[in-house]
């Protein structure tokens, strides 16, 4: 029960019944990552697709220059690792655990299977890759055409989109990436990010609490920063 339970937050399966999220669970085999465990290794090869029930990921990539850069950050209720077993080619990005993770593996035939199996899991498929499309192409056009201080804002925008709770009027990241990483998902570095967040505390945009980040007026951070 509890990996159907699990699977419930999972947006390709929120379609299906708890006897079809039965059946399939019982294909998956769960898995757990300490923290800084690197889970997938870029160009290795695909077989299987993880499903994270607890804790967080990172997708990474390593520029020419060496340095890590985030692509996304994945919590409970994301999925990674379809692409390859949907085209055969070897895995796009690395993915390293952030904190102690727990994760349902499914198998490329078993994968594939479900599928076929069910129709509308496929069309949910593809909203969620359609949708991490234009969120890429978002971030590729802030990346060119921004000032450091812009792209940081704008990172912190997605950060909120996936990962914020509108509370009151405003909205809170509980669990805010640390400094670094932030540099890292906006191709900027750890100081300028320091500074960048200052400047935003003094402006009243945000608000921070430890690893909490609140963003004081959603809209107004909309309109200054990604208009």
């Amino acid at each position: 029960m509890k990996k159907i339970e699990l699977l419930q937050s999972v947006s390709i399966f929120w379609d299906l019944t708890e006897d079809e999220l039965g059946h399939i669970s019982k294909k998956m085999v769960s898995k757990s990552f300490e923290t800084g465990r690197m889970i997938l290794l870029e160009e290795a090869e695909g077989e299987q697709c993880f499903f994270v029930t607890k804790g967080s990921v990172k997708i990474t990539r390593i520029n020419k220059r060496g340095q890590e850069v985030i692509l996304a950050i994945l919590r409970d209720g994301d999925f990674f690792g379809e692409m390859s077993l949907l085209d055969g080619e070897s895995r796009s990005a690395n993915v390293v655990a952030l904190e102690e993770t727990e994760v349902l593996t499914l198998n490329r035939k078993d994968f594939l299977g479900v599928l076929e199996e069910y129709p509308q899991i496929a069309i949910l498929l593809l909203k969620e890759m359609a949708h991490r499309l234009r969120k890429s192409d978002r971030q590729i056009a802030s990346l060119s055409l921004s000032a450091a201080e812009k792209r940081i804002a704008l990172c912190i925008l997605r950060i909120a989109e996936e990962q914020g709770v509108i509370q009151r009027g405003f909205v809170s990241i509980p669990k805010a990436p640390i400094q670094q990483d932030i540099a890292n998902m906006s191709g900027t570095s750890r100081e300028t990010v320091s500074r960048a967040l200052k400047l935003l505390e003094k402006e009243g945009f945000v608000q921070r609490n430890g690893r909490e980040l609140i963003i004081n007026d959603y809209n107004r951070f909309i309109k200054e920063f990604d208009s």
